[in-house]
């Protein structure tokens, strides 16, 4: 049962971000999965630790297909892929058309259509360099774009989303397409002060409509995402409470039918926690 974790890392000096990824790799996390925003190249900071590390696999989780064209996706991706002998994996997406036009990218294409037409693109290409293989996910919520993942990539990643939410999208995906759940953890016993971490941590998702979408299907309704998210709505997405209760959630997504459990590590003091990162990697 793969632990891996999705950290932003841009506000990481070079030498803190490496020393944060050695960390990982001795506490057994299979995967740091790196974000694609308005910071670091996600490729390059790839290439850096995969140079620098043994074992630990680095993914984009993701990479904006609205920030570069299929050739240079496909290009980066076989690179690392051929130079860290395969401990590189690509995580697609669109982002979101708020994230794109602050890129200065101000064309918004429906998403499925958009993923699909992508990775056509990226698999009729013939590159003269070496073209190695490597896993391909598709950032997806909704069922049309897990019936994408399905379709074209090797399985999908979701994101703040419950553990029906895991259910459903295992029975889309079928039982052989990965399914890698991206859930916020938060070792913190006082539920008050939980909650209070967790808004902060979530607040950028919050009022996004393709969110809310999503989660009115698994029950939810607008008073549901208001004031930052109600107890119900940041109690089924964040997995707050004591170690076991940690345990617990990380895996239930397991049993039914997440493939790996990408842990976002929320802490009072706004540091990766990294004893938590080590409790469950030893627990899986």
């Amino acid at each position: 049962m793969p632990i891996a974790t999705l950290y932003g890392t841009d506000r990481m000096a070079r030498d803190e971000l490496l020393t944060f990824a050695r960390d990982l790799e001795a506490a057994g996390i299979e995967s740091l999965w790196l974000p694609e925003v308005l910071g670091r190249d996600p490729f390059t900071v790839a290439g850096y630790l995969l140079a620098h590390t043994t074992t630990l696999q680095i993914a984009t989780g993701i990479a904006n297909v609205y920030a570069r064209d299929p050739a240079a996706m496909v290009a980066g991706a076989s690179t690392l892929a051929e130079f860290s002998n395969g401990r590189f994996q690509l995580g697609l997406g669109v982002s979101n058309a708020h994230i794109n036009k602050a890129r200065g990218n101000p064309e918004w294409q429906p998403p499925t259509a958009r993923v699909e037409s992508y990775v056509d693109a990226m698999r009729a290409l013939r590159l003269t360099a070496p073209q190695i293989t490597y896993p391909l996910f598709l950032a997806a919520h909704g069922p049309a774009m897990l019936a994408t993942a399905r379709k074209y990539a090797d399985g999908a990643n979701t994101y703040l989303m419950t553990l029906e939410h895991t259910r459903q999208a295992r029975d889309i995906l079928g039982p052989s397409p990965a399914l890698n759940v991206a859930m916020f953890c938060l070792a913190e016993t006082d539920p008050i002060l939980a909650r209070e971490i967790a808004r902060k941590a979530v607040a950028p998702y919050i009022n996004l409509e393709y969110y809310h979408r999503v989660w009115r299907t698994l029950g939810f309704a607008d008073r549901d995402f208001e004031s930052g998210g109600s107890d119900a709505l940041i109690d089924a997405t964040v997995a707050h409470g004591d170690l076991a209760t940690i345990k617990q959630r990380v895996t239930a997504q397991f049993d039914v039918g997440a493939t790996r459990v990408v842990v976002i590590p929320l802490a009072a003091e706004g540091e990766p926690d990294m004893g938590l990162l080590a409790a469950l990697a030893t627990a899986s």
